[in-house]
């Protein structure tokens, strides 16, 4: 049997830092941490990175073209109701796999110039994408809004599905890591997100927000 090349060095080191931000906040993680944990030298570490801003930078790239091709598919972008719900809850999985960017975004950007500026055309796309998503459900008859109420609409669900997981850990900063407390948040973001959406819906579209919004409950019990 043909076996599987070893990981490099450096692919390593992405894959234990990522883990370790992740789990105990970017700004608790220093190089000589990650280097004992990878059982390395500094030295080795660093000749791979230069500081631990150059290992966030080159994990954000990574997380930048996982989003950006969720985020560039017109064609596969969903426009009901039901569809929307799948693609925010598939959305927030793929932010938990990067949720130390999220929790510890304001600190973060504060300090590093890089973040700051691809964070912004993140953000930027994903107002986009919503005010899309939500222009083609008023085309559909799905809901009625203006362009105004549309393009407030987009900028608040960005703002909420945002900062969800910072909400998320403050109100249980203990066991945020534990698999079921990770469903239920990204259940409780996608509600919260759509919800916003709910008083702008048609009577048909509304009851199925509603029907989703009892099975959800229901799995919660």
């Amino acid at each position: 049997m043909l076996q599987k090349p070893p990981r490099r060095t450096r692919e390593r080191i992405l894959e234990l830092s990522l883990r370790l931000f992740n789990e105990f906040g970017e700004p608790n993680v220093t190089t000589t941490i990650i280097a004992d944990e990878m059982h390395i030298s500094p030295g080795n570490l660093y000749y791979h990175f230069r500081n631990k801003d150059d290992i966030v930078n080159s994990i954000f790239i990574q997380f930048e073209n996982e989003i950006e091709r969720m985020l560039a598919k017109p064609d596969d972008r969903p426009s009901n109701i039901e569809s929307i719900w799948q693609y925010l809850h598939i959305m927030f999985e793929l932010v938990w796999g990067y949720r130390f960017f999220y929790r510890d975004l304001n600190d973060m950007l504060s300090r590093n110039r890089t973040l700051e500026l691809q964070f912004k055309k993140i953000l930027a796309n994903k107002i986009k994408v919503a005010q899309q998503l939500c222009e083609r459900m008023r085309n559909e008859g799905a809901m009625q809004a203006s362009d105004q109420e549309i393009e407030a609409l987009a900028t608040n669900m960005v703002v909420v599905a945002t900062y969800w997981l910072s909400y998320e850990y403050v109100r249980n900063p203990r066991n945020f890591s534990e698999p079921q407390a990770m469903s239920d948040a990204w259940g409780r973001g996608c509600y919260q997100v759509l919800s916003l959406l709910r008083p702008y819906l048609n009577t048909e579209t509304r009851a199925l927000f509603d029907k989703l919004a009892q099975q959800y409950r229901a799995e919660l019990k």
